[in-house]
């Protein structure tokens, strides 16, 4: 569709004793050059004059002229002013603009030599402000729960119910689902390897003592870290956006009380019960797995389990569970807390947490394991 006042281009001879001139005419703004391709034709014909610096240009004939419509002049002139040149009024301000513009340049900035100091000093710095607000967080959660044995009455039993419920009780079929299939992998891999040298009886021992006291509570942390860690710090994040954690202050409802003690106790109680849940579903998944490969009996294999599996270990992996599950709760409390009041804080705050966890988790495994190194053998 062809529009009023068209942007047009007119090269015009050169008269006696006057060089070649271009009149520019019709409606130069973004609305009239995006019409039927005139950005394209115009652009060209500025391209093809762009190497004739003796040229006169007259733009005192434009109806209306906007920065777009400028632009394409500044650029085709090699955003420098032609030396013959005519301008209306307004035109003459509107260039002066895009003029003074070109000239801006940004400061140049000089990278120091000493930037990894000054970065590893940030780290360090960051690193000591989130150990001092754990450790006061863990002094707070023992502060609560002393007040809680004190006035059990009065305790928060609600919230430490549903968070058994939401913790605990949901996360049985992923932890089922998992260590069954761990079970199932470790026993058809242990296996080929103990046939080679005849020892297929001794898949029992290797499977009890790997699952009940290293695998079984591992997993079911690094479950929980990333199903209940993640929704416990999403959760303290949302009601930060929403003001909800101010309007508890605002009440006078703790939050160390009310949302992280029953948090702690929670994860406290359900995590041993999953580690006893984890366990016995890679028990049966290597049960599987041993009578498909080697052939082993059911009942051979929980006849042989006591023995090959001293009582020491169960309490191992059971203390772990108890760890890890106040470790997580702690550290998913620790960053839902830090979230600042809006969405991107909310997103990293849950992605950090959930590694940090993961990581505390396996921290903790290792002190175990130096700990209890002499302990179940």
């Amino acid at each position: 569709m062809q529009i009023e006042n068209a942007p047009t281009l007119t090269l015009k001879p050169p008269d006696a004793g006057s060089p070649q001139s271009v009149v520019a005419n019709g409606t130069w703004q973004v609305h009239a050059l995006a019409q039927c391709g005139a950005i394209k034709t115009i652009n060209a014909t500025l391209v093809s004059l762009k190497d004739k610096p003796a040229l006169v240009w007259d733009l005192t004939q434009i109806v209306r002229l906007d920065h777009i419509g400028a632009q394409m002049f500044w650029n085709a002139w090699g955003k420098k002013r032609p030396d013959q040149l005519q301008l209306a009024e307004k035109q003459e301000e509107l260039f002066k603009r895009i003029e003074e513009a070109g000239k801006l340049q940004l400061p140049r900035t000089r990278e120091s030599r000493f930037n990894w100091v000054m970065t590893l000093g940030a780290g360090m710095l960051n690193f000591f402000e989130h150990t001092q607000g754990f450790i006061r967080l863990i002094g707070q959660v023992v502060q609560d729960i002393g007040r809680f044995i004190r006035h059990p009455m009065t305790g928060p039993w609600r919230e430490v119910s549903a968070n058994i419920f939401h913790s605990g009780f949901q996360a049985l079929g992923i932890t089922a689902l998992v260590g069954f299939l761990i079970g199932v992998v470790l026993s058809y891999l242990s296996a080929q390897q103990l046939r080679m040298f005849g020892g297929d009886m001794y898949l029992v021992n290797i499977l009890g003592m790997s699952v009940i006291r290293e695998l079984g509570p591992l997993l079911a942390a690094i479950l929980v870290a990333g199903r209940s860690g993640s929704s416990i710090t999403a959760q303290l994040g949302v009601m930060r956006v929403t003001e909800e954690l101010d309007a508890m202050l605002v009440m006078g409802i703790s939050h160390g009380y009310r949302l992280i003690m029953p948090k702690v106790v929670a994860l406290a109680i359900s995590m041993p019960l999953l580690v006893v849940w984890t366990d016995a579903m890679a028990l049966i998944g290597g049960m599987v797995s041993a009578k498909v490969e080697l052939n082993l009996s059911a009942r051979y294999f929980l006849q042989k389990l006591p023995d090959a599996v001293p009582l020491s270990n169960y309490i191992i992996g059971l203390l772990k569970g108890t760890t890890f599950g106040m470790l997580i709760a702690l550290v998913s409390c620790h960053f839902g807390l830090r979230i600042k009041p809006n969405t991107e804080s909310l997103g990293r705050g849950t992605t950090t947490s959930v590694v940090t966890a993961i990581t505390v988790v396996i921290l903790a495994d290792a002190v175990f394991a130096i700990i209890f190194s002499g302990v179940g053998f």
